[in-house]
């Protein structure tokens, strides 16, 4: 990795990417980031915003905050087709669905790439800079999967950039890194991912259910509205089969997380673009 080269922290604001921030600024991971950029889907829950909040005096550089628009409206959008002139749905998040033959099946997404990987790549090519067509290595992009989660490691699909995981190159998984928060002094980080995220784990809806009740109730609404959407007759590409947030098939609202089903946080397996939960 080029210390000549301006490096950048994709943040998520969630543990793995949050305990690389501080590292980096205690001066445990070099060269110092030139920023760190926050992709904003405007539909976290309301702790890591405010996580985001104390995080950011705590750092000697930069964050940014940068958005591709709201993910709740774009994936409750009807666009329309220019050339039938019909409308359609572009499947944004990773619903569960029950197919006519009866086997379970989840949709394909567009959330990670548009509302993150879009962003954030448009705001390091800004700082950088970088030029359009350039085919040479001009940035550093650090992102925060950890030893244990190895296998979402991605290359970067731009010949400009290079992807760094620094969690992986010091063998730190998700637990070392609330270990080192908490020998450290500093307070554990929240879960980021969206409200409505179909990969949560149960334990982390019971966790939105008693603790951050108007998330909760925003991801109800959210699967209601968009089962009420891909249901509608005029919609060229509407599901055949309801959309579910979660992978019982059973509406959000009524289901009894008193008890954890999975145990732990979502493993994400081979989840494409490797930039979702960090």
């Amino acid at each position: 990795m080029s210390a000549e080269l301006p490096h950048f922290l994709s943040l998520g604001a969630g543990v793995q990417s949050s305990t690389i921030a501080l590292m980096a600024a205690a001066g445990e991971i070099t060269p110092m980031p030139k920023a760190a950029i926050f992709a904003d889907t405007e539909a976290e829950p309301a702790s890591v915003y405010k996580w985001l909040e104390w995080l950011e005096p705590q750092l000697p550089f930069p964050v940014y905050r940068v958005t591709y628009g709201s993910l709740t409206k774009r994936s409750l959008t009807k666009f329309v087709n220019r050339k039938t002139g019909r409308p359609y749905i572009k499947n944004m998040v990773p619903a569960f669905v029950k197919n006519q033959d009866g086997s379970k099946g989840i949709v394909g997404r567009r959330c990670t790439y548009d509302h993150k990987i879009i962003p954030i790549t448009r705001k390091v090519r800004e700082l950088a800079p970088i030029k359009r067509g350039q085919s040479h290595l001009g940035a550093v992009q650090w992102i925060g999967i950890s030893f244990d989660e190895i296998h979402r490691m991605k290359p970067s699909r731009d010949k400009w950039a290079q992807h760094r995981w620094p969690l992986i190159e010091m063998e730190m998984t998700r637990s070392d890194c609330v270990k080192w928060m908490q020998k450290n002094g500093f307070p554990k980080p929240p879960r980021s991912a969206c409200v409505y995220c179909p990969f949560h784990s149960d334990h982390e809806w019971r966790r939105l259910k008693n603790h951050e009740p108007a998330a909760f109730a925003a991801a109800v609404k959210f699967e209601q509205d968009l089962q009420a959407l891909h249901s509608s007759p005029e919609v060229s590409n509407r599901m055949m089969s309801v959309p579910f947030l979660h992978d019982s098939l059973k509406p959000l609202g009524e289901i009894d997380f008193s008890e954890d089903t999975t145990q732990g946080q979502f493993k994400w397996g081979n989840e494409c673009e490797g930039m979702c939960g960090v």
